[in-house]
């Protein structure tokens, strides 16, 4: 990927991004020197420092499934620029904006992070955290939010038993910490090689995916976030209690057209017959969400897992990385 230079000092009007005109591989993404963007009234203007890389990212590129399209554009990307999750500095605040001022360290949800600049709404927006790092705040605005709402979802309370699948991926790194700070007991599932992680993040048990089977009957849990493995719902069901609930997070084996949707939406359709409690939902953007992770993470209850980072030119490699599945926790886009 072609390195371009860096805008001179003075006005800025263009800035470099990660940029695709069409879906596929890593391979679509580009360097490039486009506009830089404009805050509406109630947007902020922030001079990105890091952008995360979460799965939601891999889908805007890949265009799958279809069904997304809906959302990002049917024939091509209705926008060019990459990315969600930023963490950044306060650049320029449109004229509605009440919370932030310029040169307030934030970090959220904003359009196309993979950029120099990038504009988030005001309300997407939360004073980044003291004690981390552009970096690390980077990799924590749509997986920890994620993780944060499922276990709301989920009911999670004090003592009870809680099983996470994916258990060292990026809503997975955050589901096992903020489960454990709320009070449960974590089992965690991952591979053979990333135990080690799930244990360092809080988790009392770990499941090797590759040689145990988290619904042989051996033991039941009051809530089971399922984040990765697409497990049947009777899987799902053989591993909770008569009582207990299973949220539905992940799903990305589940065919072209709607992912993983067709089985989330069987969950919600049989979940009123049942004792057992099946849930799906969509992430929110929301700011509220991101203060409380603030709370736990300035609390020591939680911290971003931060696996690799790469400068911006090297977003191909990044998303190649993610794509192979061998990521510890996160990884992050350094601008």
């Amino acid at each position: 990927m072609t390195t371009l230079p860096t805008p001179r000092p003075g006005i800025v009007t263009t800035m470099r991004a990660i940029t695709r005109t069409s879906y596929g591989s890593a391979d679509v993404l580009a360097l490039t020197q486009v506009a830089r963007p404009t805050p509406a009234e109630n947007e902020v203007l922030v001079r990105v420092h890091a952008a995360g890389l979460d799965r939601g990212a891999w889908h805007m590129m890949t265009g799958r499934p279809y069904l997304g399209r809906l959302a990002f554009g049917l024939r091509r990307p209705r926008n060019p620029v990459l990315g969600i999750e930023v963490a950044g500095t306060v650049d320029a605040v449109g004229s509605a904006v009440s919370r932030f001022a310029v040169g307030d360290e934030v970090y959220g949800f904003a359009r196309g992070s993979f950029a120099e600049y990038a504009v988030a709404r005001e309300d997407r927006l939360a004073v980044k955290p003291t004690n981390l790092t552009f970096e690390q705040a980077a990799a924590v605005p749509v997986s920890g939010a994620t993780a944060l709402q499922a276990l709301v979802l989920g009911r999670v309370e004090t003592g009870q038993s809680v099983l996470v699948t994916g258990a060292s991926g990026g809503v997975g790194s955050y589901a096992v910490q903020i489960a454990r700070a709320l009070g449960a007991e974590v089992t965690g599932v991952a591979s053979t090689g990333k135990l080690g992680l799930v244990r360092s993040l809080g988790a009392a048990y770990v499941l090797d995916y590759t040689r145990e089977d988290f619904a042989d009957g051996s033991r039941h849990y009051d809530l089971v976030l399922d984040i990765a493995g697409n497990p049947t719902l009777s899987r799902l069901r053989r591993a909770l209690t008569k009582s207990g609930a299973a949220v539905i997070v992940g799903g990305e084996e589940g065919g072209s057209f709607s992912g993983g949707m067709n089985r989330q939406l069987r969950a919600v359709a049989i979940s009123p017959l049942l004792r057992q409690r099946l849930a799906m939902f969509i992430t929110k953007q929301r700011s509220s969400d991101l203060e409380r992770l603030t709370e736990l993470i300035e609390a020591d209850h939680v911290t971003p897992s931060v696996d690799r980072t790469y400068p911006l030119q090297d977003a191909r490699d990044a998303m190649r990385q993610l794509n192979a599945g061998d990521v510890r926790g996160k990884v992050v886009i350094r601008v």
